[in-house]
Parts: C-alpha cells; structure tokens; sequence
C-alpha cells in the first residue's frame, strides 16, 4: 500500500464523475483547472436541472444531442434525435452513433431499459467549453468538451468515452457508489468494465481478441500514449514527457492511500479493472455476456452497498457467478482481493462464539447437508468476519423461499439461528456456507 500524502479528507461533498482525472487536468490545463471545472459544474447543474428535464420529456425521444456552442449553458441547442439522420458534424454524430449502440448493448444483452431501467430519454451535449478536455456526466446529463487539439482529441472520437460516462448514469441508478476511496475506485471501475465491453462489441470482438485499453484515440498523434487507462496492464497505456507516466496501480500491494482525486478513484481503479479483465478471459466469450453480465448481476444482488469496498464488490460477483464462480476468485486473487476479507473492520463474532454450523436444505431432491469449523482454527480469524456479517442485526433472514430453492441455516453459538433463502443471500452469506460447505458437509 502506497501514501502518497497525508492531506485529510475533503469536507464538502466529492466531485461528479469525470472521464479525465485531475492531476492530468492540472499538467494540461494548469494547476487551477480542477477547481475551475468543478465550479463551472456546480454553477450550471444548479442552474440547468429543470431546463433539461423539460427538453428529455418534449423530445419524446429515446436520446436527444445538443450542441453548446463552446459555452457552457446546458443542455445547449438540440441537434439531433433517435431516428434522425446524420448532421455532418462530426461530434454530434459521433455521440448519436455511441448512445445508440450504447443503448442497444444494455438492452439487448443485459435487459436494461436507459441508464434508469424505465426508459429515461438520454440528453447528452457536445462543443462543451471552449477547448474543454474533459467528457462528464452530472447525474442528468452526458457532457463532451472537444479537447484542446494539442494534447487531447474531441472526447466523442472514442466510443468507450461515452459508454463509460453512461455506465457512470446506470451505477447511479443501481447501487450508488459513494465517489470516493475504495467505492468511488469501483463506480470508476464498473464504468470501465461496461466501456470495454461496449468497444469490443462494436468491434465483434472476444474477450481474448479485446485490446482493453480505454479511450484509445483520445490523445493527439503526438502525444506517446495508446490510451488513457489499459485494463489488462493498469499503469502502462502512456508515459510522455509532459504527461508523465501512467500512475494507475493493478495490485493491492500498490494501492495508494491519498486525499487527492477523492481517494485515488482513478488511481486504484485498475485493481477491480484487472480482475475484470482477467474474468473475461477466463470465462470466454463476448465479455457483455460473460463476465459483463456477472458484475452486472452484482450490482443488482443487493450485496453491493454505496460504501462497499473491493472485498465486498468482489464478494458479490462471486456469488453471482454461478458456475464460474471459481475464476471470477482467482481473478481477484491475481490482483490481491480476497472476497472474504472486506477492509472495514468487521463486526465481533457473537460473544464465545467458537464453532459455526451450516445447514442446506430444500432444493429439487430435497436433501440436506451440513458442516460445522472451529472458529478457533486457523482460518478463524477471516471466517469471523463473515460470520459477524451473517448473523448481524440487519442481516437477510426470515423470508419464506421460492419452490425449490435451497434454504442455508446459519448457527451460531451466542446467536439465534439464522434461515435464509437461497436468492436472499448477502455476499457474507453466500461466501460463508461456501468455506464452511467445503471443508466436508454431511448428508442428514
């Protein structure tokens, strides 16, 4: 783990997502640039809101594209909708051609109706500012800067620009990530993982074909860069003499503890971008449908809350893998997440707790097996963690299940027994009845 200061945590609330992180805003734009992009969003989003819900529900369109004009008046003037032709302007079509296969790739692959799941018109606006190196989306709307033709292209060029500010929209509308620290790595991480799938499916590729490298083609011939980010090398995608080097980390054992860019989101992204990737690979196929389709899954499981860290994503893509649950954990092996372990102190087990005992039952054939650890043993100290969790206050429990689904009953000395349905399961849960399932269950 990596300091790199020691400032204390901001007191006002983080920034809204940005595609570029800052300390490249700041060697491009100068030392004041975050601040004055920050202030320029806050002044119009407070200004605009209504204005731009007014023009989504007149447009009656799935989409509608604005162009500012190089201001930063929102949404701008509205230029093109779903089912109109193209403009000639390069931006705008650009962004009409990446919302709509956006768009299509939720819906057809993950069953997703708009970032909200009920079918929200998407207002998305081009030319924002003037030179504005920056691409964002503010909790209503999809904004673009053309760049400023020296370092950075116009942030419509790269499909997986869009599709990531879009992901950003969806992880608002599912589980929230707070924008900051471990959670706010994983809300940049999801939007990752969605672009890159959104760019491979453009391109009719696998996982295995996929380059992985996130917004290729958004800096300038000149610039030595491939990308911004590369999710299967995290670190690597440029190193330029004024850009400096890619300072992204994809291993725990670097992960970088600051203040700076709301904890480091854009740093320690590439450690759940790295298991990603290698989930995809190793599950096979059109990474939307594979692995896409599990993290997706996680994040609507419940077992996701807005704080969560990497542990406890990972915890629940896990237990959403179903039959490729074992290579989704290695994945996140490779990058030093362990599901079981979260890292926020856990809750005490129950007072004297010294064994915890598994119970499945129910199913199709009706059989039930069980097992019993000594939480004194030596993988005591993670299970009690889990065990804290499974039987906490709070805790799913009590709900009748569905035909056929198995029931887990969790016992615990010091604790009332906890029944739980099979779908109702937390991560904790879930990760707990595996370990101790494993260590030999007994038919009853």
């Amino acid at each position: 783990m990596t300091s790199r200061d020691s400032t204390p945590p901001l007191l006002h609330p983080p920034a809204r997502c940005t595609f570029i992180p800052p300390w490249l805003a700041e060697r491009v734009d100068g030392p004041d640039a975050a601040a004055r992009d920050e202030a320029v969003r806050r002044l119009r989003s407070a200004e605009g809101r209504s204005a731009r819900a007014s023009v989504a529900v007149r447009s009656g369109a799935a989409w509608t594209v604005h162009d500012a004009g190089s201001g930063t008046t929102l949404p701008g003037t509205p230029v093109r909708s779903a089912g109109e032709p193209a403009t000639g302007d390069l931006a705008v079509d650009e962004a009409a051609a990446g919302i709509s296969a956006t768009l299509e790739m939720f819906a057809v692959d993950l069953g997703r109706i708009s970032h909200d799941d009920a079918g929200a018109p998407v207002s998305l606006t081009v030319h924002y500012g003037q030179a504005y190196n920056n691409a964002f989306w503010d909790g209503t709307q999809l904004v673009f800067g053309d760049g400023d033709g020296r370092v950075f292209e116009r942030f419509t060029k790269p499909v997986d620009v869009l599709a990531h500010e879009f992901s950003h929209a969806v992880v608002e509308h599912t589980v929230d990530l707070t924008y900051r620290g471990q959670s706010g790595a994983l809300n940049e991480s999801v939007a990752d993982v969605f672009a890159a799938c959104l760019k491979q499916r453009v391109l009719g590729q696998d996982a295995a074909e996929g380059d992985w490298l996130i917004g290729e083609g958004i800096f300038t011939p000149g610039v030595q860069a491939r990308a911004l980010r590369d999710m299967a090398a995290p670190g690597t995608a440029y190193d330029d003499p004024e850009l400096g080097a890619d300072p992204q980390v994809g291993h725990m054992d670097d992960y970088v503890v600051t203040a700076s860019d709301n904890g480091g989101v854009h740093l320690n992204s590439g450690i759940p971008n790295k298991a990603f990737q290698l989930a995809a690979v190793a599950v096979g196929g059109r990474s939307i449908e594979g692995a896409g389709r599990i993290w997706y899954a996680a994040l609507l499981s419940g077992d996701v809350p807005p704080g969560a860290d990497f542990a406890t994503f990972a915890a629940a893509t896990v237990a959403a893998a179903g039959e490729h649950a074992d290579v989704v954990r290695q994945a996140w092996a490779q990058v030093g997440v362990d599901p079981a372990v979260t890292g926020r102190p856990a809750a005490p087990a129950p007072s004297g707790a010294r064994r915890v005992r598994v119970e499945r039952s129910g199913g199709f054939i009706g059989r039930t097996v069980s097992a019993e650890v000594d939480l004194d043993g030596p993988d005591g100290a993670d299970l009690r963690g889990l065990v804290a969790n499974a039987v906490a206050p709070g805790a799913p429990g009590g709900s009748v299940p569905k035909p056929d689904m198995f029931l887990y009953t969790f016992i615990v000395e010091g604790a009332e027994p906890v029944q739980v349905p099979e779908h109702l399961l937390s991560g904790s849960q879930r990760e707990l009845a595996r370990r101790v399932l494993e260590t030999g269950a007994a038919e009853m």
